[in-house]
């Protein structure tokens, strides 16, 4: 079955989310929704996430699930916040939020790097669903299939969709290549061999992008195909060998910044969205 998707840009960040339906059933699931963060004055809004709310609402959908690609380091997730809106208007079908199983590693490695204290349990716990590798779900009468695509972060995952691949960061659009992979437990030898095994389905896969950073007055791009990344991706064709990927890719990440948002969204990542207790970075509008 072929999926309805409906995407939203978050400019700020370079984020697209997406709304994944099955038009049978007018059930629905959100794919890495975004709160918007000001970093300056650490006010946290909603007013992109009450876009992908508004589409919901007007199309009559129902939410069964909101996923994770994988814990971002580069936005704050809406996830709790749309969970609780959600479960609000849509009784007694509430929303289930899920990642890869990996988020159980980020969570250890990153309570150590925040010095987080014991109350946060790094465990998965604050996600309803931890998605492994060939596991199987349903949206409405959609069957979704998880493809583990670690390299980029461990907890990295593709949901299939039907002739559709929602990948998060592996990949970028063909003219900006590929994730990188100097994250803690990152790895480019890893994530060469996830790219491979995107690269096996069919040419014709839809293939929806988590980021797109387009130059040049160019509109931001959604979505591209297989058959688009295996001849033009400037990082790696299907014709790239492993080592070349692996220099190109760990000279490239030896140049790159971090994430301006690294710190205030993986704290936020990690709990499914819920802000810390302590508010620390945050205040919402």
């Amino acid at each position: 079955m072929t999926p309805v998707v409906r995407s939203f840009h978050h400019f700020a960040t370079g984020t697209w989310s997406h709304v994944v339906v099955d038009a049978a059933t007018r059930r629905a699931a959100v794919i890495d929704p975004v709160l918007d963060f000001e970093i300056a004055s650490g006010v946290v809004s909603h007013e992109s996430a009450r876009r992908v709310l508004e589409y919901i609402e007007a199309s009559d959908l129902i939410v069964e699930w909101i996923l994770e690609t994988h814990a971002h380091a580069d936005h704050l997730t809406a996830a709790d916040w749309l969970k609780r809106e959600l479960g609000a208007r849509q009784v007694p079908v509430r929303p289930q939020t899920g990642i890869g199983v990996g988020i159980v590693n980020v969570q250890r490695t990153f309570k150590k790097l925040l010095n987080l204290a014991d109350e946060f349990v790094a465990d998965g716990s604050q996600f309803d669903r931890l998605f492994a590798d060939g596991d199987r779900f349903r949206i409405g009468e959609l069957d979704v299939r998880v493809i583990a695509t670690p390299g980029h972060t461990p907890d990295s995952l593709t949901y299939r969709i039907g002739d559709a691949v929602f990948i998060g960061d592996t990949l970028f659009a063909p003219s900006a290549g590929s994730a990188r992979c100097d994250f803690p437990d990152g790895d480019a030898a890893t994530l060469y061999r996830s790219i491979r095994t995107l690269y096996d389905l069919p040419d014709t896969t839809r293939v929806f992008l988590a980021h797109d950073y387009p130059g040049d007055g160019n509109e931001p791009r959604s979505q591209t195909t297989i058959a688009a990344q295996k001849e033009t991706n400037i990082h790696v064709r299907a014709d790239t060998p492993e080592d070349e990927y692996v220099q190109l890719r760990t000279t490239r990440d030896a140049t790159l910044a971090a994430p301006k948002l690294l710190w205030p969204a993986l704290q936020v990542n990690i709990r499914a969205g819920r802000l810390p207790a302590d508010g620390k970075f945050f205040r919402t509008d």
